[in-house]
């Protein structure tokens, strides 16, 4: 039988991602949106077009108990948040109702259609790097202990515990990912690392000069969105529900980022064309974040197929096409 899928924050990169891969292998898949009529949703239906999007909201429990109805999922991927984490501090109260609460929402309304239905649901949480913040070992490995350093690492580790919780006490198949930074050019323009790929292409079109940054010193386990989707859905695939750090298990600055990214568009020498604003810094910077996917790696077989020079020189060219193009348009 065709397998079921129903995917949260599908409109993000990760949702993208897996809602390709999930494709790809045969399934059904459905994705949730909080409202039909915007930009990015007349998008991803306009790419995704096999997606069939449902109206819902991690805010609205009886909204996700309508949408696990009509989905009627083997699988939910909880990818929804809201994620963009230096803008947590000015939106504390709703980054905690969401990325936290709505966690809680989405486990109820899967535990009442187990219960209802007699199905069985395979439940994905999207945890995050951001929940080791103010790292006690280096690297992290599943058992380090969190110390959160954003309202949104906060959020996260709640999220994460409450699956674990629903796991222990229901028996749920509901598995963690604990995602290390990950990257494409699906990214939103909001984060560093796609911010930094828009404006290196725009330098090399002659359509701005510099791209203005905060701490160019902070280092990064960053891999690319398409593997860390693969390690979701194998994560569904197992025997037994766990919790799963998913990393490269190398780092790299902002510094290391740029120079591949100016080396793309054949300028070896970027610093002219970056300004430093010390508002981009965090009010609480987190400390060297590496991830030890030891564990993925043995019980899940995953590994990343990406490096890092090769992604950040991919989401350069896609900037430089996509840019072009833009430019060709508004003439």
């Amino acid at each position: 039988m065709t397998k079921r899928a129903l995917i949260t924050g599908i409109t993000g990169q990760d949702g993208m991602y897996l809602a390709e891969l999930l494709h790809g292998k045969g399934y059904d898949v459905f994705g949730l949106v909080a409202g039909q009529n915007n930009l990015r949703t007349q998008l991803f239906t306009e790419s995704h077009p096999y997606v069939e999007m449902i109206s819902g909201n991690l805010l609205d429990l009886m909204s996700l108990i309508r949408a696990v109805a009509h989905a009627k999922p083997d699988e939910v991927y909880n990818l929804g948040a809201l994620s963009f984490v230096a803008s947590s501090w000015q939106n504390a109260r709703l980054t905690s109702d969401v990325t936290g609460g709505g966690v809680l929402n989405i486990l109820e309304a899967i535990h009442f259609f187990q219960d209802s239905s007699g199905q069985d649901v395979r439940f994905y949480q999207a945890s995050s790097s951001e929940m080791f913040g103010k790292a006690q070992q280096v690297p992290q490995a599943e058992s380090t202990p969190f110390w959160p350093r954003s309202p949104y690492g906060v959020a996260k580790v709640y999220g994460h515990y409450m699956t674990i919780n629903y796991r222990e006490s229901y028996g749920m198949h509901a598995s963690s990912g604990v995602l290390f930074n990950h990257e494409s050019p699906y990214r939103g323009t909001e984060f560093v690392t796609r911010k930094i790929s828009q404006s290196v292409a725009r330098i090399k079109l002659g359509l701005q000069n510099t791209v203005t940054l905060g701490n160019l010193d902070a280092q990064r386990d960053w891999g690319f969105a398409g593997d860390y989707a693969e390690a979701m859905w194998l994560m569904l695939q197992q025997d037994e529900a766990d919790d799963y750090v998913i990393a490269t298990g190398e780092t790299h600055s902002i510094r290391d980022l740029l120079d591949i990214a100016f080396d793309e568009i054949g300028v070896p020498e970027w610093h002219d064309h970056v300004d430093i604003n010390p508002a981009f810094v965090r009010p609480a910077e987190v400390s060297l974040l590496v991830g030890d996917s030891s564990k993925a790696r043995d019980k899940l077989g995953w590994r990343p197929k990406v490096g890092f020079d090769e992604l950040v020189r991919m989401m350069v060219r896609h900037d430089v096409d996509d840019q072009s193009k833009r430019a060709a348009g508004a003439q």
